[in-house]
């Protein structure tokens, strides 16, 4: 019901000479209890079902994507069960991509690289998604490095999506996650992959575990070339480029380039039959960036020929399958409320060298086997 009202203002009258005030407007209705539950209706978000989220991915919208990533990526029992039933619709739609794993140690330029690089990628008309997997805060358990700042031109393409993932020290389970992801973002029509770590250590073992090319960045005059990097790292890595190969540094780059080319000789053939190589590239000053490129679409043309391309992907489907199993067995096992009082028990023994660590383990293990029996 309106509230109108008659504003014909007394000061108005004929005997007040000098004063005239305006009548104003009409005051709007005056919110009632319906009127406020209309309004809130209106407000309240649809909440999405699993078929929403694919719909929204198959058409793709960017900001479906994110939320069904943030599903994805949520520890909350309800969001996984909706983040597994997206997961099983979009695999379908899946598979199609170039995957790429890009590392090397912090400050090597790792994010100008994959600027550089994505540009050149989008410029012919690619679709490219970035997957970093960030070290996260102690604290808030966040990401701190926070690529979408350190890649401004790339996060404001319109054929590019960035999205960081918070480690939040599991590293195995930010790396399932991050598979999952790949999925999501395949299904949303992203024709390449890139999926950066951390830096040097056991991140790139995962991550060499999902992706189709494994490139290693590298810098030069950053001392010994050969010993500042794990063996096991250089022999996954199917192109080693050598950045900011530019200015004074160009000498030093090709100096470190055929060093590392030299020791990669010492190493056995691959399995993929693709003989890995050593490049120099400047991705501040985008030079060589189209070299790499075409290295990465031979090495692709010959694992794709020789068939090695689809084994790889079933060894890692394969690998990802047990892999998963050994994450949930364990994490049933730690949040297992009947083993907790033994198990600290168990761990003041085996400290007070009453007991064995083998003993103890089996004994535990024993005790979960009996516990899972006794709840069926």
């Amino acid at each position: 019901m309106s509230t109108k009202k008659n504003y014909n203002h007394i000061e108005n009258d004929k005997q007040y000479k000098g004063l005239n005030v305006n009548k104003g407007i009409d005051q709007p209705e005056t919110f009632n209890e319906d009127s406020i539950q209309r309004f809130l209706k209106s407000k309240r978000k649809k909440i999405k079902t699993a078929a929403d989220y694919v719909d929204g991915i198959l058409a793709g919208n960017i900001t479906t994507l994110s939320q069904a990533v943030t599903l994805v990526e949520s520890s909350k029992k309800e969001h996984q069960e909706v983040a597994r039933e997206i997961i099983t619709q979009c695999l379908p739609y899946s598979g199609k991509s170039l995957r790429i794993g890009i590392t090397g140690v912090p400050g090597v330029g790792k994010s100008t690289f994959i600027e550089s690089m994505g540009k050149h990628i989008t410029r012919q008309g690619g679709k490219l998604a970035v997957l970093a997997i960030d070290p996260s805060s102690e604290r808030s358990k966040g990401s701190i490095l926070g690529d979408k700042t350190r890649m401004e031109e790339l996060s404001s393409d319109s054929n590019a999506y960035i999205r960081p993932s918070p480690s939040a020290g599991s590293l195995g389970g930010v790396a399932r996650k991050t598979r999952e992801t790949i999925v999501l973002c395949e299904a949303a029509g992203f024709d390449t992959i890139f999926i950066e770590t951390v830096g040097v250590g056991q991140s790139e073992t995962m991550v060499h575990s999902m992706v189709d090319f494994f490139l290693l960045l590298m810098l030069s005059g950053a001392g010994d070339e050969l010993q500042g990097i794990k063996r096991g790292i250089m022999e996954m890595a199917d192109v080693i480029t050598i950045n900011k190969a530019d200015g004074n540094n160009i000498d030093k780059a090709e100096m470190a380039r055929v060093q590392y080319l030299n020791a990669l000789h010492l190493f056995p053939p691959t399995e993929s039959g693709w003989v890995p190589k050593v490049l120099t590239c400047s991705a501040f000053h985008h030079i060589g960036i189209d070299k790499i490129w075409e290295t990465i679409q031979e090495y692709i043309s010959l694992v794709k020929k020789n068939g090695y391309f689809q084994h790889k992907r079933n060894e890692q489907s394969k690998f990802w399958m047990y892999e998963t199993i050994n994450d949930h067995l364990k994490s049933d096992f730690y949040q297992n409320n009947a083993l907790k009082e033994l198990t600290a028990s168990f761990e003041k023994k085996v400290l007070g060298q009453e007991m064995s660590s083998f003993v103890a383990a089996l004994e535990l293990l024993k005790n979960y086997y009996q516990s899972k029996k006794n709840d069926q």
